[in-house]
């Protein structure tokens, strides 16, 4: 039941037709008793700062997720970033502060990284292999750096991506080992296909599976099935 109480949370991109965050997030509240709702918006590119300002005007909006195409955009549109949303280059969520300021957020990566740890994988001075450095990819990196991993391991098929990647991963965690350039995943003990190959059947390995470790844990963000060629081999 939504009232003059409820917490509004936006969530914004373009088209709508494919949004599922309602559908998960909706009925986790009324679960939990939590008196917010979720809704969809519509919003293009061109209209998206004028609507997000004119938004965040409202006294009942306590935040907004966001999806694509605006993700990058976002990053500054809002006051202030956090380390994995600067890391990443893109927010999927907006809270705003008690004070009207709004705080931008990125938590792709730490769904990906509770996800291996409850599958027992240890994080903590661990060797990763992050194939992919666009938006999942560096969400997934900046949130492996801040779960403590002890090297990260970045390729892309675009050179400048993954190094400018690298390099926001340095400033932020001076003591992480980042090297660039690889996609042997040879010694390493988490290879993450932060990629879109997968997609089709015919898409080559990102990798050569002959050369990965058997207590290697393997990472897929592909979610057009349930086992992808990568997860099956």
């Amino acid at each position: 039941m939504i009232s003059g109480k409820t917490k509004l949370i936006a969530l914004l991109g373009y088209p709508t037709e494919g949004f599922k965050a309602p559908m998960i997030y909706n009925p986790w509240f009324d679960k939990k008793e939590i008196d917010a709702v979720v809704v969809p918006m519509g919003v293009t590119v061109a209209d998206y700062p004028a609507v997000l300002a004119s938004l965040f005007r409202l006294t009942n909006l306590h935040g907004a997720l966001v999806t694509m195409p605006h993700k990058v955009t976002t990053t500054g549109l809002v006051d202030e970033l956090t380390p994995t949303a600067q890391i990443a280059g893109a927010c999927n969520a907006i809270l705003r502060r008690p004070d009207g300021k709004l705080l931008g957020d990125q938590f792709d990566g730490t769904g990906f990284v509770r996800g291996v740890e409850r599958k027992g994988c240890r994080l903590k001075g661990a060797r990763a292999l992050v194939l992919g450095s666009g938006g999942v990819g560096s969400a997934i990196a900046a949130s492996l750096a801040a779960a403590g991993v002890g090297e990260l391991a970045l390729l892309d098929a675009y050179n400048t991506a993954s190094r400018a990647l690298g390099e926001r991963l340095r400033h932020h965690y001076p003591q992480l080992v980042v090297s660039t350039g690889s996609n042997d995943p040879a010694g390493f003990g988490l290879i993450v296909n932060a990629t879109p190959m997968g997609m089709k059947d015919d898409d080559p390995m990102p990798f050569d599976i002959n050369r990965v470790a058997p207590t290697a844990f393997g990472g897929e963000v592909v979610m057009k099935a349930e086992y992808t060629p990568l997860l099956r081999a």
